[in-house]
């Protein structure tokens, strides 16, 4: 085994509604990411609603699936990875700042990164109950006239405006994580929004110019990102994803959980109009009597819950019609049989089925393609941008926990409570001699 991770090899996690998943890559000559491994972890305990309950269970995670996956990889130590986060605890929030430069003056790369700064700065001075996970760009003015691209460095302008999305979760969310990464003997090298690292996963050049949108259905959080140029125009979530139309089957059914997921997966529908053949299944219910299930009931009791976890996302996107081409969906959602049907008939912009299969190559095995994997393989992408600017720190292990506990044992004494404890102790021992 090789003793560390080349620094060619990027590890990126991504923490769900229940666990986390890792995934190690390459980047080629060419661009494109060749797959070493995924792992993901077993343990599902300390992880709910994509917010962590126990640091410490959390921290053992971590060290856990990425002690895994370096056993696959054959790489003895991972010491750092890339985080995208998301979950029914994150909310979008806008934010600008402005600076007049009193007369026509380049625009300087300090400028833009002082703007962005006063902008983190100003969301958690005003909700001191949150905290900023991700800052990506909204719209810029430039002399009161809105711009489609960010402004290149040295354009000049009087008057700038950034205006910003902010993805903002509970502080005690962000100090969370921060507190299992702790925990671990892991660094996390940067965090980014589930919506930012989808963008880059899913949607080509062409599409950021032209205009796009993204919708992703995942367990318990859905979202939609519209984005045109360089910028985002809206970002919407919705806390409602896969599970609760799961949940929804069960109570209107009257069959079990896992019964009930089991149908959805293997015989769902988004909507009794795209079902072709009407057919019959028996299942067990909660009083233990079998309950006869039709493929289209089935259907109905999803577009039932469909419609409402849709309804806003599709209206958010509907804005937006004249100024983009295509929505992508992805998520464990995407997998939904007729769900491209589903939301076509709700909007006039094209609707597609989102891939990442552009940026990986072309030996690739077919797990990897999967829509579960698109935000891992966003977080590699943003991640190699990120190391390309700010090449990785010489490794620093966090210290063990009983170390920790013992620094702050020690620092409850002062220095000169040590020195006289020290001093009696020898006092003692002197006359126990006598």
């Amino acid at each position: 085994m090789k003793n560390n991770l080349q620094s060619s090899v990027l590890v990126a996690m991504d923490m769900g509604a229940h666990s986390f998943r890792a995934m190690a890559a390459e980047f080629t000559d060419n661009g494109l990411l060749r797959v070493l491994g995924v792992e993901e972890s077993s343990q599902k305990s300390c992880v709910d609603h994509g917010v962590i309950d126990n640091t410490g269970d959390a921290g053992f995670m971590i060290n856990q699936i990425l002690k895994l996956l370096g056993n696959r990889i054959r790489v003895n130590n991972i010491h750092s990875t890339f985080l995208c986060a998301g979950g029914r605890t994150v909310k979008v929030v806008p934010v600008c700042a402005s600076r007049d430069q009193v007369r026509k003056r380049p625009i300087t790369s300090t400028l833009l990164d002082d703007m962005e700064k006063e902008c983190k700065d100003k969301i958690e001075k005003k909700y001191p109950e949150v905290q900023v996970l991700d800052l990506v760009p909204y719209f810029y003015k430039l002399d009161g006239v809105e711009q489609d691209n960010a402004p290149n460095i040295g354009q000049e302008a009087m008057l700038v405006e950034s205006h910003f999305m902010a993805f903002v979760g509970r502080r005690e969310y962000g100090e969370r994580i921060k507190g299992s990464f702790d925990r671990s003997t892991v660094q996390m090298e940067r965090s980014y929004a589930r919506p930012d690292a989808l963008l880059n996963a899913l949607a080509s050049d062409q599409d950021m110019q032209q205009g796009c949108a993204i919708l992703d259905l995942g367990a318990q959080t859905s979202t939609i990102s519209v984005f045109k140029g360089t910028q985002y125009l809206d970002v919407q979530v919705v806390p409602l994803g896969g599970y609760d139309i799961t949940e929804a089957i069960t109570n209107r059914l009257g069959i079990p959980m896992v019964y009930a997921e089991h149908l959805k997966c293997n015989y769902g529908f988004a909507m009794p109009d795209v079902v072709q053949t009407n057919q019959r299944y028996m299942v067990k219910g909660v009083n233990g009597q079998q309950v006869p299930i039709t493929t289209c009931q089935l259907a109905g009791e999803i577009s039932k819950k469909l419609d409402e976890i849709i309804a806003p996302l599709i209206e958010t996107l509907n804005k937006y019609a004249n100024r983009i081409k295509v929505l992508y969906v992805t998520g464990g959602g995407a997998m939904l049989q007729g769900i491209i049907e589903y939301i076509q008939q709700h909007t006039t912009v094209s609707v597609e089925y989102g891939s990442h299969a552009p940026w990986l190559v072309a030996n690739t095995s077919d797990l990897y393609y999967m829509p579960r994997y698109s935000s891992l393989v966003g977080t590699l992408m943003l991640g190699a941008a990120y190391r390309a600017k700010h090449p990785p720190k010489p490794y620093k292990k966090n210290k063990p926990l009983i170390d920790k506990f013992t620094e702050t044992t020690l620092q409850i004494f002062t220095t000169s409570e040590l020195v006289d404890n020290h001093e009696n102790t020898i006092n003692q021992e002197d006359n126990d001699k006598k």
